[in-house]
């Protein structure tokens, strides 16, 4: 991106971030706060996390209603890839408004515009589109309808460390027991196996050998008649894994469960919902593996700045549902399509995965720093603006410690950076900043994020 793209992007954002006025939660997000805790479900969490009340968001920063303004390294869990606000955006929703706004299924301009800009990102193969409910939940369940109705078979093989929703079979397949505890029997014939998870090797093989040794063990289970396992409708795969802790496969891990899948007629659904459109430095993180999957899943950032919105899109040979087979009331959101299409020209216009790829690849460097430096920063890792810290007691043990996670996310909030925490044992500090970030604000929030770093492990920090 040349110079002057990069001054317009810089121009999205609060110019000074971050600026703490008074330390948050202030009086009036305290006020606010209360309100939320006296009248809101219980299961409420994020403003438990980072406790204040907001009042404006732009560009890759967001303001409170006392007056500090953040930078934003959450990006509402990756939905917020154009960042906060953004005016082309905006104006193409604001016009929609006054056109109409819900049609179901029945077709407008502004849907086939949705469609027209999905296929100029999507891989030919991909040939059809269906926009389902308004989550991606709920694309991860029309994927798995899709998947079982083609294939007559039910069971679904997922991997653990997964997250891919929180309705019905969607949280079958979720594998964070705090999501699962206490609900009882959930969707049956869905089956894990373990993920490439290097930092933390689940097979014992040397650290190099995970990612094939984790294909050896898809290909065992499928093979092997005594193993439990029987051939599914589908294996469904995160490209890269979000709330597990942004756990990266390797291109070989990758081609090798399409190959696997592939020889058996068994489904690959790739879940796209969070590393999908731009954040890993690709249009799609499938695309590292230089493979198609049948059908891959897309929500999050497809609604341009935050409008609900999910899509499914799949070969024509699975494109045999009848009329009516699957339905939903909120699956013509002509604000979100009127957001997204232009979210995604402008993308594409600007080369925004491209510069996501470039934007991390500086922000690895500077986290593999800090982790060289640290004897309580594990692993840092990513690819384009998919970012994480793996926090632990020490380097020789690497016994997780989600206290720190919780710490940085904590004190990281209290110096104006927004993150969030994940992983297997909640040991992982996210970085998800919108893709528009200027390069300044984004070494910015790091040079933050190192000072906490830096202020736990010397005991300034408690």
């Amino acid at each position: 991106m040349n110079k002057e793209h990069e001054t317009m992007i810089a121009a999205l954002s609060i110019e000074g971030a971050p600026k703490i006025i008074t330390p948050p939660p202030g009086p009036k997000s305290r006020e606010i706060l209360q309100y939320q805790a006296d009248n809101e479900s219980s299961a409420v969490s994020y403003s438990r996390g980072m406790p204040m009340a907001l009042a404006r968001g732009k560009g890759a920063t967001l303001e409170d209603v006392d007056g500090n303004v953040y930078i934003d390294f959450f990006g509402g869990a990756g939905v917020m890839a154009l960042g906060h606000g953004h005016p082309e955006v905006l104006k193409a929703a604001h016009a929609q408004i006054d056109q109409v706004t819900h049609s179901l299924d029945i077709p407008t301009e502004t849907r086939q515009r949705m469609v027209e800009a999905l296929r100029k990102v999507l891989p030919k193969e991909l040939t059809r589109v269906f926009f389902g409910g308004p989550t991606g939940s709920d694309a991860v369940e029309q994927a798995l309808k899709l998947a079982k109705y083609n294939s007559g078979r039910y069971g679904v093989l997922a991997f653990e460390g997964a997250y891919h929703g929180m309705t019905g079979a969607s949280l079958a397949l979720t594998t964070d027991s705090s999501h699962r505890d206490g609900l009882g029997p959930l969707v049956p014939g869905i089956q894990f196996i373990p993920f490439p998870y290097t930092y933390r090797n689940p097979f014992g093989c040397p650290d190099e050998r995970v990612n094939e040794q984790a294909a050896d063990n898809l290909e065992r289970v499928l093979d092997d008649s005594h193993s439990g396992y029987s051939k599914p409708a589908a294996v469904i795969l995160e490209s890269v894994q979000g709330e597990g802790g942004t756990i990266i496969p390797s291109k070989h891990f990758l081609q090798r469960v399409r190959k696997i899948t592939e020889e058996r007629g068994i489904i690959l659904i790739c879940d796209e919902i969070q590393s999908g459109l731009g954040r890993t430095g690709k249009m799609f993180a499938f695309e590292y593996g230089e493979i198609v999957p049948d059908i891959v899943t897309m929500s999050k950032a497809l609604g341009g700045v935050g409008f609900p919105i999910s899509a499914i899109a799949y070969r024509e040979e699975l494109n045999t549902w009848p009329a009516g087979k699957t339905i939903g009331t909120f699956r013509g959101n002509m604000v979100a399509f009127a957001a997204g299409a232009t979210a995604l020209e402008w993308m594409l216009e600007y080369d925004i995965p491209g510069r996501a790829a470039e934007l991390g690849e500086k922000a690895l460097v500077r986290l593999k720093a800090m982790e060289s430096k640290s004897a309580i920063l594990g692993e840092a890792r990513g690819i384009g603006l998919m970012l994480a810290l793996e926090m632990v007691e020490d380097k020789v043990s690497r016994k997780p410690s989600p206290e720190l996670a919780k710490k940085i996310r904590k004190y990281a909030h209290q110096r104006g950076v927004m993150i969030e925490v994940g992983g297997h044992h909640n040991n992982v500090a996210r970085l998800l900043p919108p893709l528009i970030i200027s390069e300044e604000l984004l070494m910015r929030g790091i040079g933050i994020i190192e000072g906490v770093v830096n202020d736990l492990e010397s005991g300034k920090l408690a």
